[in-house]
């Protein structure tokens, strides 16, 4: 890729943002930064309560996303977001307009099963069907490409490499 984009790495809870994101930041050699980490304190203690979280609640957590990746515009970077809505994906891109999306999807017995078997994170497989009904894909219009999560974790880094490039050069 001739200019470094600003990859926002999407999709639900349990997809494998916060294991794709840094290898395909590495991959493209720019800095990832992990979106979870964005969270204000108030909006984990929600999540690890199983408490869902308000458009409200996301604002503050998005435009800080948002000026992160506004910070690499013309340097590139990944970072990861949910970023389940139109309408968050308008507000990353109010502050970063050149921001292209990696929507990473996969079957709910898929991501239910690889949630389950991860530890130390905060969101409990309960939220996923919340999740799953918050999601709103990618639209045709939107800057960005699907990538499917079966398989390995550099499998899938491999896939989302491939599909950026396939979608600069169309």
């Amino acid at each position: 890729m001739s200019t470094p984009h600003v990859v926002v790495v999407m999709g639900v809870a349990g997809t494998g943002k916060t294991t794709i994101g840094p290898l395909l930041a590495e991959r493209l050699g720019v800095p990832y930064a992990e979106g979870d980490d964005f969270h204000p304190p108030a909006n984990i203690a929600k999540m690890t309560a199983g408490t869902p979280l308000t458009d409200e609640d996301r604002w503050p957590w998005l435009d800080a996303i948002g000026a992160w990746a506004h910070g690499r515009a013309g340097l590139g970077g990944v970072v990861s977001s949910s970023a389940l809505k139109r309408s968050y994906r308008d507000r990353l891109r109010a502050e970063a307009p050149g921001v292209v999306f990696v929507h990473l999807t996969g079957s709910r017995a898929l991501i239910e099963d690889r949630m389950s078997h991860r530890q130390g994170h905060f969101m409990p497989t309960a939220l996923l069907d919340s999740q799953f009904a918050t999601l709103q894909p990618l639209a045709a219009d939107e800057a960005g490409v699907g990538v499917d999560v079966s398989g390995t974790p550099d499998e899938i880094a491999d896939r989302a490499v491939r599909a950026l490039a396939a979608r600069d050069s169309a």
